[in-house]
């Protein structure tokens, strides 16, 4: 799987509303260049898969929420992480819980970072400069 395409996109797996147009003005006040694409539940996540295998874009990181309608966040990551072809792209949950068992399980699955949402705007703009610093300037890609 290549990577080298540092402004495909950032898959975003969120049902809240406030949290996906929260997410989307810290990328963008963080002058992201990555477009952002948005799956309001796992379900609707786990069609990505068919439109990669179509030829659509390849995110560069997926940011995960567990707590989904239909198809649970756990789900989706244990589904992507399990694909023969998909199973390296970078996931991050981003999520309100910061319960324990959570995170034992999303690192179980094979998660790449577990990020707790901040309820705070700027400390979520410092989570989306981070995010975009790290998955497309420091990390290295196969």
């Amino acid at each position: 799987m290549n990577y080298q395409l540092k402004n495909n996109p950032i898959l975003l797996v969120e049902d809240n509303p406030l949290d996906v147009d929260l997410t989307i003005r810290a990328f963008k006040s963080s002058n992201l260049i990555n477009p952002i694409e948005v799956a309001r539940d796992g379900e609707e996540a786990l069609k990505y898969i068919k439109k990669w295998d179509d030829g659509a874009a390849i995110p560069v990181v997926i940011l995960l929420d567990l707590k989904l309608p239909k198809v649970d966040g756990l789900d989706v990551l244990k589904t992507l992480k399990e694909h023969t072809i998909y199973k390296t792209i970078p996931i991050v949950v981003l999520t309100s819980s910061s319960e324990n068992s959570d995170i034992k399980a999303a690192y179980k699955l094979g998660v790449n970072s577990y990020i707790v949402k901040p309820v705070n705007f700027d400390n979520f703009l410092k989570v989306a400069g981070q995010i975009e610093l790290y998955w497309n300037v420091l990390n290295k890609l196969p």
